[in-house]
C-alpha cells in the first residue's frame, strides 16, 4: 500500500504540471513586463487597461473587465488609479460606468507603446514568429476551454 502511494507522489511532478509550469512563466513574464513598463510609472496591468481606454476614447468599464479577465473589484482598484493620476474619468450612464480617456492619459500613449515594443523586444529571439503564434493559439484555446467551463 506504501509502495502504491510513492509511485502517485512520484507521478505528481511539478514540472510535468501545466499549471505550475504555466505559473512559472506568468512569473518570469511580469518580471520583464514590470521592467519595461517601469518608465511608464504605471504598472503592465494599469498601462494595458490605459492602452485600451486610450484607443477607444470611451468604453463601459463591464466591458474592459471583459476583455481583459479581470473580475470587478480589480477593474474598479485599477480604474480608481487611473483616475487619481488624471488619466481617466469616470461617468455614469444609469447603472454602468463609462470609462472616458484624458488628455493626460493619451500623452502617455507613446511611452506605453514603446514599454509594449521593449517587452515584446525581450521575448521575441527566444521563439520563432510561428512558435510565438502556435503557443498564442493553445493559450486561447486553454482559456476559451476554461473559462466556459467555469462558467
Amino acid at each position: 500500500m506504501k509502495e502504491d502511494i510513492d509511485k502517485e507522489r512520484q507521478n505528481c511532478r511539478l514540472d510535468g504540471c501545466l499549471f505550475f509550469s504555466i505559473t512559472k512563466l506568468a512569473r518570469e513574464f511580469s518580471k520583464l513586463a514590470e521592467n519595461a513598463f517601469s518608465k511608464t510609472g504605471l504598472s503592465p496591468s494599469h498601462a494595458v487597461l490605459l492602452y485600451i481606454i486610450n484607443l477607444k476614447g470611451s468604453m463601459q468599464q463591464k466591458d474592459v473587465g471583459e476583455l481583459l479577465h479581470l473580475t470587478p473589484s480589480t477593474i474598479t482598484r485599477l480604474i480608481d488609479k487611473l483616475e487619481r493620476k488624471g488619466y481617466v474619468a469616470k461617468q455614469l450612464e444609469g447603472k454602468n460606468v463609462c470609462l472616458l480617456s484624458t488628455e493626460k492619459g493619451q500623452s502617455q500613449q507613446d511611452l506605453i507603446i514603446d514599454a509594449w515594443n521593449l517587452l515584446h523586444k525581450d521575448y521575441q529571439d527566444i521563439l520563432t514568429q510561428e512558435e510565438m503564434m502556435q503557443f498564442l493559439e493553445m493559450s486561447g484555446k486553454l482559456l476559451e476551454a476554461l473559462t466556459n467551463k467555469s462558467e
